[in-house]
């Protein structure tokens, strides 16, 4: 039977796979390299891991665009909708895929931006091609680093002190939150810049964008005091770049900032 991987990849830096993510990268005859439109700076990568840590080349790659998910619509619901319409049309690529560009007994393999556990929707999108069908084939996950691990390590905190908790969450979600409600969150997906509506707290902010990356941008400190900053530099490289992938942690603390921006 034909069988795939999901390799979670880490944030970009080849260091990052773990050695199960390499041993598995041995045993992968095709690789299917999915992308945006807007993201080739992501192909590039997931190209420059299969070079460097499979330098036969006994592989193929086939590359196939997805589409870009509808804007518009922030009532929950709709985003839902959209969301997995946006999905399903992933899983239509990826099945016709695996039926026409897989051989029986082939291994094929997604190498997954940071974790396929984590706000990655790989999973679900396998489980919905097995469910109705689509493709027959088992599949395995891999475990990878988190962009959240990498912000912490790359600000040298914890994600959590003693008998404290931790909340991950998205810009969306986060909205919701009262200012007082915020302990320690984590947060990923942020398109609304929701660290606005707590600027008049005493948060502590440790941001990241395209960390793991020959790009990657690091800022803490307190949250009223570098905000301004904060807004400019993350529009001066979503314009340079075309996009953003970011990470940040609000926290109430009374230790102070730690992190340096680079």
């Amino acid at each position: 039977m034909k069988r795939i991987y999901l390799i979670g990849m880490g944030t970009g830096n080849p260091e990052h796979l773990t050695q199960e993510a390499i041993k598995a990268l041995k045993e992968v005859d095709v690789f299917f390299i999915l992308e945006k439109e807007s993201r080739e700076d992501l192909v590039k990568i997931r190209k420059e891991i299969l070079e460097r840590y499979l330098p036969e080349g006994r592989y193929r790659i086939v590359e196939a665009k997805i589409p870009e998910r509808k804007k518009g619509g922030r009532e929950l619901e709709v985003y839902k909708e959209r969301v997995s319409s946006w999905r399903r049309q992933k899983a239509e690529i990826i099945a016709s895929l695996i039926n026409n560009e897989l051989s029986d007994e082939e291994t094929g393999a997604i190498l997954i931006w940071g974790d396929p556990s984590l706000y990655d929707g790989h999973i679900e999108i396998m489980e919905h091609i097995l469910k109705e069908g689509m493709a027959e084939f088992y599949y395995e996950v891999i475990p990878g680093i988190t962009s959240m691990q990498v912000l912490a390590a790359k600000h040298r905190i914890p994600l959590n002190y003693v008998a404290e908790g931790i909340h991950i969450t998205t810009g969306r979600r986060l909205k919701e939150f009262e200012p007082d409600s915020v302990k320690n969150v984590v947060v990923f997906l942020d398109n609304y810049l929701t660290y606005r509506n707590f600027s008049e707290t005493d948060l502590h902010i440790y941001w990241g964008a395209y960390l793991g990356t020959e790009k990657e941008i690091l800022l803490s400190g307190r949250l009223n005091e570098v905000i301004d900053e904060l807004i400019k530099i993350r529009d001066e490289a979503k314009r340079k770049n075309g996009w953003i992938m970011e990470t940040y942690i609000l926290r109430r603390e009374d230790r102070g900032s730690k992190g340096e921006r680079k």
